[in-house]
């Protein structure tokens, strides 16, 4: 993901809530406010340092 001209990667094994969704559905994404990102269509929100540093926060949903 491009935001404010920083690459943020997303892989699936740390977000697993973006495998198997439509292409749609993940680039249709909001920033609420400043690295602060929300997916409507899949309802996850991510900050930008839950993607710089997932090992830092553990899952707390079930994927599904």
């Amino acid at each position: 993901m491009l935001a404010h001209d920083k690459e943020l990667f997303i892989p699936y094994d740390k977000f697993p809530w973006f495998k198997d969704q439509a292409v749609k559905s993940i680039i249709n994404v909001e920033e609420q406010s400043p690295g602060h990102f929300y997916w409507p269509d899949l309802d996850v929100d991510l900050t930008e340092e839950i993607i710089k540093h997932p090992a830092r926060f553990p899952l707390n949903a079930k994927n599904t």
